[in-house]
């Protein structure tokens, strides 16, 4: 059975903390969660990029020249693509739609992948609890330099804690999710993943 290390604020290994086989201890798939989240993060582009046809490009109304008799190409608008101030041929164009379909199954199985790789890793840890009189971000940078974890950090709690966030919302490297909000490209992007201890319970309850 997968466990992970629990760390208590000051740092020191206090137990050993048992995980789902069927959650933490899949063997991962490179390929299905490559797909995975390319779909995911294809789904969260916005086309910015974006040019006028020459339909849509201001003046051009009339013909420059007659159709016959000049010598010259016969020409029908100014803002045609070869004229310079025309319209753009083939240009990209903010209606784009990157999305792709991802399987609800395949998703949660990509998700889970990733997170067993990092207990297999040793990179997933478990920490006892967060708590401070006051809220400050300075309290928790000097807490995470005690524990076991690299430079980028996934923070995960069993629900909305503002006065966590306003510890860990000004630390570079570090995010603050919940147990339902974890996501397959953010257990990909941070290096360690750290769960509150009742996260753990938490996140093996939505995903059973």
């Amino acid at each position: 059975m997968p466990s992970i290390s629990i760390y208590n604020q000051e740092g020191k290994a206090v137990g050993e903390l048992a995980l789902n086989e069927a959650l933490f201890g899949i063997k991962p798939n490179k390929s299905l969660v490559h797909e995975v989240m390319v779909a995911q993060r294809n789904n969260a582009r916005r086309a910015i990029a974006n040019t006028k046809t020459k339909g849509e490009v201001s003046g051009g109304g009339k013909k420059p020249w007659k159709q016959k008799g000049t010598g010259r190409a016969r020409q029908g608008s100014i803002r045609s693509p070869q004229w310079v101030g025309g319209g753009i041929a083939f240009g990209p164009l903010a209606e784009r739609n990157f999305s792709q379909k991802v399987n609800k199954k395949a998703k949660r199985t990509a998700l889970l992948m990733a997170l067993s790789d990092k207990v297999i890793d040793k990179k997933m840890i478990a920490i006892e609890s967060i708590k401070s009189d006051l809220p400050k971000t300075k309290i928790f940078v000097e807490m995470v330099k005690k524990l076991p974890l690299e430079r980028t950090t996934l923070l995960i709690t069993a629900a909305s804690n503002p006065s966590l966030l306003r510890m860990v919302r000004n630390v570079q490297n570090v995010k603050l999710v919940t147990a339902n909000s974890v996501s397959l490209n953010d257990v990909l992007k941070y290096r360690s993943i750290a769960f509150l201890t009742d996260a753990v319970a938490a996140f093996e309850k939505i995903h059973a």
